[in-house]
């Protein structure tokens, strides 16, 4: 009876294992693996991090147009010192005197975009202390509302060409966002083929040192009949050599693919990885006119080209404005009062004005400024010419990426079908060397040309899909889907 339940036992446990066995393993596509790239990679999450320092210089510049609301205090300044004091004669003396004064302003200031100048609204209090051998004496000053504003005229404006540059350049941002999220979906497919080709290479050699270690006996007793010469035995010990020497190659360059492949996207998933290869490719033609408009559309580089042509216009302003007659003009309108007491301070209070405008008028200056602007405007027209190529090779690129991708479908095909004639060719070349009908050159040829055919059908695959990914990255635009590639940045 114990041995019936020991056998049952044994002959159960393997069944047992499997789950466990296959839990060990975690099977990965490719459309896996990209997804894990741009979810937790260092890459991705750098790439986030750009983007968010990008979203807060702008959210600060949109701050800066909105009221600014300031309170400044000093309390107390204590002051001791001795110093000079004019007489009722008009003498001076020096006398001991201790001062202690507070201050306190609370300020709303506006940014006037369209003209660059400031509009600010401020209140005010102050208390001085006179501290003196048999008394201290008080006094308040208040200023319970000025209201003014400071205006350049004709002089360069920074806020009107930030108010036009800040905004493309922030979509400048989202859109090389989404521009480093392909590439590192370039660089996952890269990653996931090269893992592949080094998962498959490791099978290839395994199946082709079983078959030469056949063949290799197979010879043996060929050779000890006397049906074959040695130096066909001793090509097939050196396959057999050659063929163990590729395995344990294959193996060393599998642990190094892994490797790169884990260190990319941030795997801490220890369990053995095995690589699902990826479906058949989209049946997709890309017509180049819609992959310009899409690219034209949507690239950062459109928007890059556009703002250095603002920022050239900006040099060219900023350098005539400071070679002709400026002047600023500032006028303040409030309120004031004093009083021994602060009950008393706010009662009845005193206008006051205040206005000036400066003046600037360039005279001589032996050139300096005239020449500031030519070095403006030559660089506004190399900047307009640089765009201008640059416009002229992108479309190229375009235009060439489509078209050598409109043909990676059909030599996809040309190497699966090469690879499965090389399979046939190899089994049929092996089954008559079994028997003797051919000799090993003929075997090699057919084996070496097995291993070159699956090799290339791998890399049209592995072009193939990367080649996909590129026209993601070169147009942001999704042709399965028919629509341009989105991000919700609200997530980020």
């Amino acid at each position: 009876m114990k041995l019936s339940l020991l056998f049952v036992l044994f002959a159960i446990l393997p069944f047992l294992a499997l789950p466990a066995l296959a839990s060990d393993i975690r099977y990965l596509s490719l459309e896996e693996v990209v997804d894990i790239a741009r979810e937790q990679s260092p890459n991705a999450m750098m790439a986030r991090h750009r983007y968010r320092g990008s979203y807060w210089q702008h959210r600060t510049f949109r701050a800066g147009y909105l009221p600014n609301l300031r309170f400044e205090a000093t309390i107390p300044n204590l002051n001791r010192t001795i110093s000079p004091i004019t007489q009722p004669d008009g003498t001076d003396i020096f006398r001991r005197r201790s001062l202690v004064s507070s201050t306190g302003n609370l300020s709303l200031n506006q940014r006037i975009g369209p003209t660059g100048g400031q509009l600010f609204v401020s209140s005010g209090l102050q208390r001085i202390d006179l501290m003196r051998d048999d008394f201290t004496e008080v006094s308040y000053l208040s200023t319970p509302i000025n209201i003014g504003y400071r205006q350049p005229i004709f002089a360069f404006n920074p806020f009107k060409w930030e108010r036009r540059i800040e905004p493309i350049r922030f979509e400048e941002a989202q859109r090389q966002y989404v521009e480093t999220m392909e590439d590192i979906s370039i660089r996952a497919t890269d990653l996931f083929f090269d893992l592949l080709l080094a998962q498959i290479n490791i099978e290839i050699n395994e199946i082709n040192l079983a078959s030469n270690d056949t063949l290799y006996r197979i010879a043996q007793g060929r050779y000890e009949l006397g049906r074959i010469a040695e130096n066909e035995l001793l090509q097939m010990e050196l396959n057999l050599l050659n063929s163990q020497a590729m395995l344990e190659q294959s193996r060393i360059d599998y642990e190094a693919a892994v490797f790169r492949f884990r260190s990319f996207l941030a795997l801490d998933d220890m369990r053995r990885l095995e690589l699902l290869p990826p479906e058949d490719p989209h049946d997709l033609t890309i017509d180049v006119g819609v992959a310009l408009a899409e690219a034209r559309s949507n690239r950062a580089d459109m928007l890059t080209q556009e703002r250095q042509l603002i920022e050239a216009d900006r040099q060219v302003d900023q350098a005539r404005a400071e070679n002709r007659f400026n002047a600023n003009l500032f006028a303040v309108f409030g309120l004031t009062q004093s009083a021994p007491e602060f009950a008393e301070v706010y009662r009845d209070p005193l206008d006051q004005q205040q206005l000036s405008i400066g003046i600037q008028i360039p005279i001589l200056d032996w050139g300096v400024s005239r020449g500031r602007v030519m070095m403006a405007e030559s660089n506004r027209e190399l900047t307009n010419a640089t765009v201008n190529q640059a416009l002229v090779d992108f479309e190229q690129e375009v235009f060439l990426r489509v078209m050598g991708f409109n043909m990676l479908d059909s030599q996809l095909e040309v190497a699966r079908k090469a690879d499965v004639i090389a399979e046939k060719r190899y089994e049929v070349t092996r089954q008559r060397f079994m028997i003797g009908r051919i000799d090993i050159i003929e075997l090699n040829l057919a084996l070496e040309e097995k291993d070159r055919s699956k090799q290339r059908y791998l890399s049209a695959l592995r072009n193939y899909w990367r080649g996909f990914y590129e026209m993601r990255r070169l147009t942001l635009y999704d042709f399965v889907n028919n629509q341009s590639l989105k991000v919700d940045f609200n997530e980020i």
